[in-house]
């Protein structure tokens, strides 16, 4: 797949292939839904808690004697059916992780760009670059590259003047390409990456890659 290059004014300046291994793999809807499951679930603390009847604070003393009120017989404030006690099957403490083998993964991932380049989601331009921060000039930027659509901006390495000039942009998230995930990648329209990017992903996710970083 042929694409355009484009500098940070919108000018086209050189076209590009694109490894078809990466961005015109088979497109598995079911396995980038695994993949996102997953990924949401691992980010899942499951520190939730609830007070077992056993761990209230409350008195342990009968209710009312046993006979004779014309009431049904209580033995405990503790139980679940009194307000204040504690709580019948209630959540606890819990992982939610999810395993997912690495090749899997990464056919997940080839599987989100291939839908993103054949709808034309991508967008490559030969360097992003500022020579300080200024959300001002970035804002500029992306206006013209990408409009008003919510952006992924992929970098190939830490920028601190890039960084700073997104992070106060409203629908726009920058993230290092070695770290490319499958919930960022649904999560955002477009996707905005220099070469350099382009590049690093070509490094985990061709053709006889390295294997993935752990952020993947």
């Amino acid at each position: 797949m042929e694409v355009p290059v484009v500098n940070m004014r919108g000018d086209e300046v050189d076209r590009i292939q694109l490894p078809a291994d990466i961005f015109e793999a088979p497109i598995n809807p079911a396995l980038m839904h695994q993949a996102y499951v997953r990924q949401m679930a691992n980010a899942r603390l499951g520190t939730h808690d609830t007070k077992t009847r056993a761990e209230v604070n409350r008195t342990g003393a009968k209710i009312w004697r046993q006979k004779g009120t014309g009431r049904a017989r209580h033995g405990s404030r503790k139980v679940n059916l009194w307000k204040g006690g504690g709580v019948a099957h209630g959540p606890h403490p819990r992982s939610y992780r999810q395993h997912m083998p690495k090749k899997m993964r990464r056919a997940a991932l080839r599987s989100a760009l291939s839908v993103k380049a054949a709808d034309g989601q991508i967008i490559v331009v030969d360097r992003l670059a500022l020579e300080a921060p200024k959300t001002k000039d970035m804002r500029a930027a992306l206006n013209v590259l990408a409009g008003e659509a919510r952006t992924l901006i992929l970098l190939p390495q830490r920028d601190e003047n890039v960084e700073r000039s997104v992070r106060n942009l409203p629908n726009v998230k920058y993230l290092r390409a070695q770290y490319l995930n499958i919930r960022d990648l649904l999560g955002y329209e477009l996707v905005l990456m220099p070469l350099g990017a382009l590049d690093v992903i070509k490094g985990f996710l061709g053709t006889g890659a390295r294997p993935e970083p752990s952020g993947g």
